[in-house]
C-alpha cells in the first residue's frame, strides 16, 4: 500500500469517525433532555405526594357518622 493510499484510507476513517462523534453527541443531547424532563416529573410527583400526605394527615376520622343509606 502506497503512502498516498494510506493517507486516503486515514482520511476516510477520520471522516467516518467525525460522523460517528456527531451522531453520538446528538444522541447524548437527546438523552440528557429526556433525563431532565423525567427528573422534573419525579420532582413534581414527589411534591404532590407530600401534599397528599399532609392533607390525609389533617383529616379527622369520622367515627359516629351514619352511612349515607340511612
Amino acid at each position: 500500500m502506497s503512502t498516498e493510499e494510506r493517507l486516503i484510507d486515514l482520511e476516510i476513517r477520520l471522516s467516518r469517525q467525525d460522523d460517528l462523534v456527531d451522531t453520538l453527541n446528538t444522541q447524548v443531547y437527546r438523552q440528557q433532555k429526556k433525563i431532565d424532563e423525567l427528573e422534573a416529573l419525579c420532582t413534581a410527583m414527589a411534591q404532590r405526594l407530600r401534599e397528599l400526605a399532609v392533607t390525609a394527615a389533617q383529616r379527622q376520622p369520622v367515627m359516629d357518622e351514619r352511612p349515607p343509606h340511612y
